[in-house]
C-alpha cells in the first residue's frame, strides 16, 4: 500500500484518546512508509493527523475545496495541497489518489465519506478496500446498527462481510494489506483496480 486516504473529525471532540489516537496513526503511517491522503484541513483530529504524519517525515497529500482555502482552514505545511471547486471533486480526487481507505472517530462527514467509497467499491466503481478504525470500540454502534440492516435483506451480508474492521491500526492495515494482495473483488464484481479514472465525473 503506497497511500491511504483517512476520514476523520476536523474538530477536536471531548475524547482526548481520538486525540491520542490521529497522532499514532499519523506517525504509524510515516514509519511504514505510507503516504496520508486526507481532507487537508488544520484543525482538529484532521490536524492532529497531518502534524503527526509530517513530524514523522511522512507524505502527506490533503485535498480541499477552494471555498474551505478560502476560510483559512487548509493545512499549509502539508507535502501536497491539491485545491480542488467542489466537495465531490475533493471525494473523487481523494479516492483516485489513495490505494485503501480507513475512517478514524468523526462525525456527520467522516460517515458520508466512508460510506460513500464502500458504497462505489460494492457497485464496481472501484476495488480498493475499505475499512474502520474501531479504537475504543468507536463504531460498534454503527456496526451494530449494520449488522441490523443486513439482518432485514436490505444490506447484503456480503457487502458487510467485505468491510474491514479492527480494534487498532496495525489489525486493520493488515486487513487492508490482505485484500489488497488478494486483488479482493467487492460484493457485486468490479474492474480492475486501475479504473477509478471515472470517480472524478459526477454520477446521476
Amino acid at each position: 500500500m503506497r497511500r491511504l486516504a483517512v476520514f476523520l473529525a476536523s474538530s477536536d471532540g471531548f475524547d482526548p484518546a481520538h486525540t491520542e489516537l490521529a497522532a499514532q496513526v499519523g506517525a504509524e503511517l510515516a514509519r511504514r512508509g505510507i503516504g496520508l491522503v486526507y481532507g487537508g484541513g488544520r484543525t482538529g483530529l484532521m490536524g492532529v493527523l497531518a502534524d503527526a504524519a509530517l513530524e514523522a517525515g511522512g507524505e502527506v497529500v490533503g485535498v480541499m475545496p477552494r471555498s474551505m482555502i478560502e476560510r483559512e482552514w487548509a493545512h499549509e505545511q502539508v507535502t501536497e495541497l491539491v485545491i480542488c471547486d467542489t466537495m465531490h471533486e475533493r471525494k473523487a480526487i481523494m479516492a483516485d489518489r489513495a490505494d485503501a481507505f480507513a475512517a478514524l472517530p468523526g462525525g456527520l462527514g467522516t460517515l458520508e465519506e466512508i460510506f460513500e467509497v464502500w458504497s462505489w467499491r460494492q457497485l464496481g466503481f472501484h476495488r480498493k478496500p475499505v475499512g474502520l478504525l474501531d479504537a475504543g470500540g468507536f463504531w460498534t454502534p454503527l456496526i451494530g446498527a449494520l449488522r441490523s440492516i443486513s439482518a432485514t435483506g436490505l444490506l447484503a451480508a456480503s457487502t458487510l462481510d467485505d468491510l474491514a474492521v479492527a480494534p487498532d491500526l496495525p489489525g486493520l492495515l493488515d486487513a487492508l494489506e490482505d485484500r489488497l494482495r488478494a486483488g479482493h473483488r467487492p460484493a457485486h464484481g468490479g474492474r480492475g483496480p486501475e479504473d477509478t479514472a471515472g470517480l472524478d465525473r459526477p454520477r446521476p
